[in-house]
């Protein structure tokens, strides 16, 4: 799960990571009323969605003078931001954060992240922090420093010298930052986050080290334990089909292909992706309706690959092991019924039930096409998909 910017600055604050003073506004007399409230004569306005590349997009402005905080918020509300993360189609600003500006002497780069292939937690930085920090990943890695963190031990004050060290950092400042990682770590570990970003972590001239940016992602499998974090959940910035996917306990992805799959099992789900890109395609979303599914949630299933408008086609391949065959066959029916089927349909089904379930997909009338294998099945949907 993802939460906006200021919500991410709120945690960070809790755990002792020093952040500019700021508040949250939906209009532009809100905007005006809350820069008077923080003073100063400068301030910046930043739009709140789920994207990053706000900077290079548009969406954040340094003010100076109220009336300046007043136009820019409302050129802002309800603007689409494009960036390179939200794709052509963009994210509507629905509302926007007014903090202090601050004179900067240094940017930097700060996250923690898992590496799941050596099962540590990961403390990332760089000099080079910034709008640029992807170009300065990709172009100069050696600028991109790390330091590896066994959970069993946890941080440890020799783990921030080092990466402080890295960075350039000396005397108060290296104590100031390595205070500071420790804090973003104890942040990661209490909340179950899966990133925490702060981009650009600064040096100001006052010589205060502050989050100027920061983005948070939690695991979704740990939310049970943290109601007051599923909370923050913002449907606006989410997928519509995602969140009715969640409503039915199903798992869904949606990806830039033209292909809808719906199939039992994850690591299935992963296979079929592949061997239809083997055979030319791209697949449309990920969705796995699990082991135990219902004919009800078979159907929603459907009807959510379908309510997606650049699905061409759709691929159903079903192993039954938990699952029946002809719940499948009887939900892919009841769907297709229901939606008007308009698109090519391949279905791959094997396992228990499996004479039941393709003996009511050949008597349900349906223009569908069965396949024998999966190679078979991903072969026919590609071609169907391209006349």
């Amino acid at each position: 799960m993802n939460i906006h910017e200021y919500q991410s600055k709120a945690i960070l604050k809790k755990y002792g990571v020093a952040v500019p003073r700021g508040g949250l506004a939906d209009s532009a007399s809100a905007a005006a009323e809350i820069a008077r409230e923080l003073g100063g004569s400068s301030w910046v306005v930043k739009a709140q969605v789920h994207a990053g590349g706000r900077g290079k997009g548009g969406g954040v402005r340094i003010c100076r003078g109220i009336p300046e905080v007043v136009a820019v918020a409302k050129k802002m509300i309800g603007m689409n931001l494009i960036t390179h993360q939200t794709g052509d189609q963009g994210k509507k600003v629905r509302k926007i954060y007014v903090e202090q500006a601050c004179t900067i002497a240094r940017e930097l780069y700060l996250s923690i992240l898992l590496d799941r292939p050596k099962s540590r937690l990961v403390l990332m930085g760089s000099s080079e922090g910034g709008i640029n920090i992807e170009e300065a990943a990709e172009f100069s890695p050696n600028q991109i420093h790390s330091v590896s963190i066994d959970p069993a031990t946890g941080m440890r004050p020799y783990h921030g010298h080092r990466l402080a060290f890295k960075l350039g950092l000396q005397g108060k400042h290296a104590r100031d930052a390595v205070k500071l990682f420790s804090c973003v770590y104890n942040a990661f570990v209490a909340t179950d986050a899966s990133l925490i970003e702060i981009n650009p972590l600064v040096l100001t001239d006052d010589e205060e080290l502050l989050a100027l940016d920061a983005k948070i992602n939690f695991d979704d499998n740990a939310l049970f334990r943290h109601p007051e974090l599923a909370e923050l959940r913002d449907e606006n910035e989410e997928d519509p089909r995602e969140i009715a996917a969640q409503l039915h306990g199903l798992s869904y992805i949606k990806l830039e292909g033209n292909i809808g799959c719906m199939v039992n099992g994850a690591g299935l789900a992963m296979a079929t992706m592949d061997i239809i890109k083997l055979y030319g395609g791209e697949a449309a979303n990920f969705l796995d309706v699990g082991g135990g599914a219902t004919e009800e949630r078979v159907t929603e299933a459907f009807k959510i690959i379908l309510s997606d408008s650049d699905v061409d086609g759709v691929l159903v391949n079903i192993f039954g092991g938990i699952m029946r065959c002809d719940v499948i066959a009887e939900g892919i029916v009841s769907a297709a019924r229901e939606v008007s089927l308009e698109v090519p349909l391949v279905v791959r089904l094997e396992g228990t039930n499996v004479d039941l379930g393709k003996k009511i997909l050949a008597e349900s009338g349906l223009s569908l096409v069965t396949a024998d294998h999966l190679a078979d099945a991903a072969e026919k949907i590609v071609k169907a998909v391209e006349r």
